[in-house]
């Protein structure tokens, strides 16, 4: 069991330039574009579009920069293009309740007509019926039909007379009423002095004839009423009767420029049916003689708006169904709203200011939607629920507006809704809500999940430098050659490191490809070249690591206790990585041990300040537990022992250095010291075995940097998991270094397997030695004597050895 020193060409993965097949990214522009290393989320994305059926929503998981919003955006519009235009969406005017507006589905492009023929028809009918009634024709009509009102009128009146005179009465008209005085025999008025002279009898018989004459003059008034209602009735069937064939020919006008399919619409058809019949109940109103004309105007307008529609919803522009990605969803945004503004004082509206929202304009077509902006508003998330299970939609108005100001309250219609909506979340939100609202995930049955990273392959490297040529075009970009692609996709293996996958997150390679052809602008050049990608990373890193820098300065100045020469017992040194999120870098950490007789086991002392995390304690007992198995032949262990990161101020967490603490625990036991040159990275399992660990270039290159600025001697390494090897991506520096033999990089697959490399020892196991009874000269020996040592010990401390005084002999008295 040993350990192994890679070779130079095993620490990066070269692209060799020659093998992508161009020059420079100009001769890929007539490339297709491909979903680069997602081909299993493309199939998701396509079977969820085509899907008609309800319920089969689409949650698109993955990481922020993956491309997934690009990539579902291009997917939605393509299959839009194949679908049928939506249809159009309006609200008409309810004669019988105004209050609820009716909604109305129209052919894409039918509302756009109607509307803009309804105008035309408010505008010019009023016109036309006005001049109808104003004109010779009506008034030659109507004043026939005057002339007879007033003959009958007049008639009445005659008989009235008559019969008044009759009775010795004498009428006439004052103020449209009727006032009667009495004569005498000779024709006289008689006073009422001389009514009271006259006998009772008299006077008795001219009130009868007073009462007749009140009777006959209500008959009157009722005969002129009956008069005056023929009148009224004779000159609306005249209005009517010459309105009707001007009502008819614009009614006809729309009908005409409609589809074939809509004049057969029953609600449109009842639409008409009943503007026909306000206008014709409201025809008074369009004779100016009646009314003052600012008044008419005013009158003219209310009665024309109940005649228009309300498009809210035009698709007379979208060919194909429609796309819409709601960046800013609200309950207005998304669900609609009703606009009030305000009049004396007065919240006042009508169905022209209702407003459609994102769900109502993709109706037919899909909608995309991220799950973190939905999630900031309860109200707005309760509310997608109940779209969701009930698929309609109804247009309310704001809480905050219905108070006791508002003087009319609108209720739209409710419609019907299908929409494809595409939810973009996150890895973590989608299992979260499996958990905790598993009713609202039912209604998104198609899993889009994006991958972070893929295996590499010719044809990924190809697609990923169309990619790059795409994006070139579009931001008016210098191309960039071959060999700056080759260190763009090497760059890709850096972030996911590993050898054999790249990096799904290409907004990643996007920047790094901004700042590259920004470097090559500042010099003139014509293509970007790998100088200019070497720049750019350069400068990115110097505006990024300055708390990587800080933290060498104080190893270097010896605040932060680090040795990288010698042999110290109980003391190694570990490699741990810092994620500021911005920026990521290896660093080393002393990790010393002590041990020492007693019961206690292994106390983790970061875990006893609660600085430690899940994961480091987890660690910790499977190093407590692997130890125990190496010595279970010498059992009990009587062992009491501390491990602690030195001059570590922040919280621990991660297992990756399970192993530098092994080695520090056992050196601490057998006395051993250990070599303070090579650094040690890794996690292990119960059996001792390797497991790998992230982060592994930051950690190799944050020691190497550290040993390049003491000075390499060529006895500085790190010791790391031999199934890391694949995953190393290290920078060109280090790999010189490791070429001229001034650093090392070993690896192990057991534990064991570096005892010997620290110590320069034999470590005790081997395969001829299979009863665990250690050899004395070697590390695990040294450990077990140590071990039987602290068991005496504490053997001794619980039975203390009796005293034995000798007894004096008798010869002695």
């Amino acid at each position: 069991m040993s350990t192994n020193a890679l070779d130079s060409s095993q620490l990066r993965l070269t692209i060799n330039p020659d093998s992508l097949g161009f020059s420079d990214t100009s001769e890929l522009l007539q490339c297709t574009l491909s979903w680069i290393g997602q081909e299993r989320a493309e199939v998701a994305t396509r079977f969820g579009l085509d899907m008609m059926q309800p319920d089969y929503h689409l949650f698109v998981l993955g990481e922020a920069g993956s491309g997934r919003t690009t990539l579902l955006h291009q997917a939605m519009t393509t299959t839009a293009a194949t679908r049928q235009p939506s249809p159009d969406l309006c609200y008409l005017y309810d004669f019988i309740s105004p209050e609820r507006p009716l909604a109305l589905h129209l052919p894409a492009g039918q509302g756009r007509m109607l509307r803009q023929s309804l105008m035309q028809f408010a505008k010019s009918l009023p016109i036309e019926i006005s001049q109808c009634l104003n004109g010779q024709d009506f008034k030659l009509h109507s004043n026939d039909i005057e002339k007879n009102f007033k003959i009958a009128t007049d008639q009445a009146y005659i008989e009235l007379d008559k019969f008044a005179e009759s009775l010795h009465f004498t009428i006439h008209r004052e103020n449209e009423q009727i006032v009667f005085t009495m004569l005498n025999e000779k024709n006289e008025i008689l006073t009422a002095e001389n009514l009271l002279k006259l006998p009772k009898i008299r006077r008795v018989e001219i009130e009868q004839a007073e009462q007749e004459l009140r009777e006959a003059i209500e008959q009157y008034f009722g005969e002129f009423k009956r008069i005056e209602k023929e009148r009224s009735q004779a000159l609306a069937v005249l209005q009517r009767r010459l309105v009707q064939p001007i009502l008819n020919l614009a009614l006809e006008n729309i009908y005409n420029g409609l589809q074939q399919e809509l004049k057969f619409n029953d609600r449109l058809k009842t639409f008409f049916s009943q503007i026909e019949l306000d206008i014709l109940d409201n025809l008074i109103v369009f004779q100016a003689n009646d009314i003052e004309e600012e008044k008419q105007q005013t009158e003219l307008n209310r009665i024309f708006s109940r005649y228009l529609i309300n498009l809210v919803v035009d698709n007379a522009d979208v060919q194909g169904a429609p796309v819409f990605i709601e960046d800013n969803p609200s309950i207005s945004s998304l669900f609609g709203s009703i606009d009030y503004q305000f009049e004396n004082s007065k919240l006042r509206t009508d169905l022209m200011r209702i407003r459609a929202g994102s769900l109502l304009k993709a109706h037919g077509g899909f909608l995309m939607l991220h799950l973190d902006d939905l999630l900031t508003d309860d109200s707005l998330w309760i509310k997608l629920r109940r779209f969701l299970r009930s698929k309609r939609l109804q247009i309310e108005e704001s809480g905050s507006l219905l108070t006791s100001s508002a003087l009319l309250s609108l209720e739209p219609e409710a419609v019907e809704v299908n929409v494809k909506i595409i939810l973009i979340g996150s890895q973590s939100a989608y299992y979260d809500l499996q958990e905790i609202d598993p009713e609202f995930m039912r209604h998104f049955r198609i899993k889009v999940d994006f991958a972070a990273s893929f295996i590499a392959s010719a044809e990924t490297y190809q697609a990923s430098a169309v990619l790059v040529a795409n994006i070139c075009t579009a931001a008016q970009l210098p191309h960039f050659t071959a060999a700056a692609v080759a260190r763009l996709l090497e760059e890709s293996h850096r972030e996911v490191e590993d050898q054999k996958r790249q990096s799904a997150i290409f907004a990643s390679t996007e920047m790094l490809l901004l700042e590259s052809a920004a470097f090559c602008n500042s010099r003139d050049g014509h293509r970007v070249e790998v100088a200019d990608i070497l720049a750019a990373l350069q400068a990115r890193l110097i505006r990024h690591n300055y708390p990587d820098l800080r933290l060498q300065e104080t190893i270097l100045e010896g605040e932060i206790a680090i040795a990288t020469h010698g042999m110290e017992v109980g003391q190694l040194n570990a490699l741990t990585q810092i994620d500021l999120g911005d920026h990521s870098f290896g660093t080393p950490v002393r990790i010393t041990a002590r041990a020492f007789a007693g019961e206690d086991g292994v106390v983790n002392i970061a875990r006893e300040v609660d600085m430690s995390g899940p994961i480091h304690d987890k660690g910790m007992l499977i190093l407590q537990n692997y130890l125990t198995g190496l010595f279970a032949h010498i059992a009990p262990i009587s062992l009491s022992a501390s491990i602690v990161f030195e001059q570590e101020y922040t919280h621990i967490e991660g297992d990756s250095a399970s192993c530098a603490e092994f080695y520090a625990l056992l050196s601490s036991l057998s006395g051993v010291p250990l070599k303070q040159s090579i650094a040690v990275t890794g996690a292990l399992n119960q059996y001792g075995e390797i497991l790998p660990v992230g982060g592994i270039n930051d950690k190799i290159e944050g020691y190497f940097r550290l040993c390049e600025k003491i000075g390499l001697t060529g006895e500085q390494g790190v010791l790391i998991p031999y199934q890391n090897r694949s995953h190393l991506m290290l920078d060109h520096s280090v790999i010189e270094a490791v070429k001229q033999g001034s650093f090392t990089i070993y690896t192990m697959q057991h534990v064991i397997e570096g005892l010997a490399l620290l110590t320069g020892l034999p470590t005790g196991i081997s395969t001829d030695n299979l009863t665990n009874d250690y050899s004395s000269d070697t590390v695990l020996g040294y450990a077990q004597k140590t071990l039987l040592n602290f068991r005496r010990a504490c053997q001794l401390q619980q039975h203390p050895r009796n005293e034995h005084r000798r007894l004096p002999t008798r010869s002695g008295k």
